[in-house]
């Protein structure tokens, strides 16, 4: 997976018995400009020549969506009969049919109506994608399985409609659509995400600030981490160089020292981040033995925690450590 704001460099549209290219767009929430980024960058590969079909839209009445869709061959909705009731769902199997080089495909976590050959739409983006179209879809933060509890934590909404973690993995290209908490509550207010009688009660619930910050911060932080993990697996380790967030911890052999690598050890853990333990030795202060057993203690705890133990001398602790750990974390 890459991340890419360069819409023709990733993709060759040929046909071809390969499997099809997944460009997922990942938001904090509804609002942000999913599907408007979506369609605008799928009309320009159209102006190229690429045969681009819209394979299911939800515009949810916003007039800037529907107008970016014009021009914008839609494959029609197929009808399923449900007692007296007719409900349309994504018509998957046309879509075999009409052989696009790229399909549209809005709400990748929407679960699909009974009677639908597949329980979710993610589940027909796979069939699609293995059929060797490709695919741009678009999804929220909050429904990534793993996240589940804690996006129920920050907003009290429980999210019922949830897609695999490794349809992210998986993807060929994931582009986060961003904006600030400030300017999309200011969408709202104008109209542009809900109809006027949904904007107040929005605002006081999922759309609050506090709640907009933390889901921000819930999908760069999963993106980071998820290019962090690709390039560490797919660059040479002399050209490697970590841009995810590190955990350092500063010990001496005062008795609280443990305490304090445990505590930074958690939040390694909660931040997915590596840990780093660093002991500054005065090269004219000779340990005692019970220092110097404690400080193999230290070492010790650090490796259990999967973290790095940095042991370096100076006769400055607090001039020269900073710079020397900074030029050594640099070279990892």
């Amino acid at each position: 997976m890459i991340e890419s704001n360069n819409i023709n460099d990733s993709f060759a549209y040929q046909f071809s018995q390969r499997r099809g290219k997944h460009r997922i767009y990942i938001g904090m929430s509804p609002g942000v400009g999913k599907t408007y980024r979506m369609l605008l960058e799928a009309k320009c590969l159209l102006a190229e020549g690429i045969d681009v079909v819209i394979g299911l839209l939800e515009t949810h009445g916003r007039e800037e969506t529907a107008e970016a869709a014009k021009g914008l061959e839609l494959i029609p909705r197929q009808q399923i009969k449900r007692g007296n009731n007719t409900l349309t769902e994504m018509d998957t199997e046309a879509i075999f049919s009409r052989q696009p080089q790229l399909v549209l495909i809005d709400e990748l976590a929407h679960t699909n109506v009974p009677g639908s050959q597949r329980e979710k739409r993610y589940q027909d983006v796979e069939v699609i994608l293995a059929a060797g179209i490709d695919v741009f879809s678009t999804v929220n933060i909050q429904h990534l399985e793993s996240l589940n509890d804690l996006v129920a934590k920050i907003t009290g909404v429980v999210v019922r409609e949830r897609v695999p973690d490794r349809l992210l993995d998986e993807a060929d290209e994931v582009v986060v659509v961003d904006i600030t908490p400030e300017t999309l509550q200011e969408r709202l207010r104008e109209g542009k995400i809900y109809t006027p009688d949904k904007i107040e009660q929005s605002l006081q619930n999922f759309f609050q600030r506090h709640n907009l910050v933390a889901l921000r911060e819930l999908a760069l932080r999963e993106i980071a981490d998820n290019l962090e993990e690709i390039a560490e697996s797919t660059t040479p380790k002399d050209k490697y160089c970590s841009i995810q967030e590190r955990v350092l911890v500063c010990i001496s052999t005062h008795p609280n020292s443990s305490h304090l690598l445990r505590r930074g050890a958690r939040l390694a853990s909660q931040m997915r981040s590596r840990l780093y333990v660093l002991y500054v030795s005065n090269p004219d202060r000779f340990l005692t033995k019970e220092e110097s057993l404690y400080l193999e203690m230290c070492q010790h705890l650090c490796e259990q925690f999967g973290g790095e133990f940095i042991r370096v001398e100076s006769h400055n602790i607090t001039q020269r450590s900073p710079k020397l750990l900074r030029s050594i974390i640099l070279l990892k």
